[in-house]
């Protein structure tokens, strides 16, 4: 009889672990429910962001604007003057050389991955697979004293000194709110390449209707935001490249 009562005992375990057992899937789609739901981020054409960095005993303004069809922008303004420190207008990726002051574009390389993985707007995790992209739930792990599910996404590979290169991260979403509360990915190049970077969440709050961290910190640097705007009106030559903006103007 005992063998019989450890058997059925066995085979109930086995009946509810599937149950209750987390997906990858299931908590994406909790994360996507609970910040806003699938139907208003895919409405979502664009996002400004405003807020201060905090570098060096600094504070700087900054300004990050980030647009469904993959331009980025992400300024800053240092002692009074405005400089960008990364643009993209779909075609053409550049930066300002802080010793020169000037405009420069970025290398072949750098934008032709800038362009293999445009679909990180609002999020990488919503319609994933229409992307191209890969989850896996690794389980769950322990992240600054709070417990999380720790999810494996696998995005288009990158070229890395003309070699490709897999591009992974790994997202820790709380298990309470599911909202990533941190994300980890290798360096891809550079002196500290195969080191983890890290980038911490924190501070969710509602904007019309759709849920967005405004408080970030990546490589230990501090990110607070003061105001988010969804869907804003811009002039699209906010993104190219000064020259051909001028250029365009004739």
């Amino acid at each position: 009889m005992k063998t019989v009562k450890t058997l059925f005992v066995a085979l109930l375990v086995l009946a509810i672990a599937p149950m209750t057992a987390q997906t990858a899937d299931e908590i994406i789609n909790n994360y996507i429910e609970n910040t806003g739901g699938a139907e208003a981020w895919n409405a979502l054409t664009g996002v400004k962001m405003s807020g201060s960095a905090n570098a060096q005993g600094m504070t700087i303004p900054v300004d990050i604007y980030n647009m469904k069809d993959g331009k980025t922008l992400v300024s800053i303004d240092l002692q009074g003057q405005t400089m960008t420190q990364v643009a993209f207008d779909g075609e053409t990726m550049w930066t300002t050389n802080f010793m020169t002051m000037l405009p420069e574009k970025s290398d072949a390389e750098t934008t032709a991955n800038m362009k293999a993985n445009l679909g990180n707007f609002p999020t990488p995790f919503l319609n994933y697979k229409e992307k191209g992209y890969a989850v896996e739930f690794l389980g769950k792990e322990t992240k600054e004293g709070v417990e999380t599910f720790k999810i494996q996404l696998t995005q288009k590979p990158i070229m890395v000194d003309g070699v490709e290169e897999p591009t992974i991260s790994y997202f820790y979403f709380d298990t309470e709110n599911y909202v990533p509360i941190m994300s980890e990915s290798a360096i891809p190049s550079g002196p500290m390449k195969g080191q983890m970077a890290s980038q911490m969440f924190s501070d969710y709050q509602e904007v019309d209707g759709l849920y967005f961290p405004f408080s970030m910190t990546m490589s230990g640097q501090g990110i607070t935001m003061k105001e988010i705007v969804l869907n804003p009106e811009l002039d699209m030559k906010l993104f190219a490249f000064p020259g051909e903006a001028a250029a365009d103007k004739k």
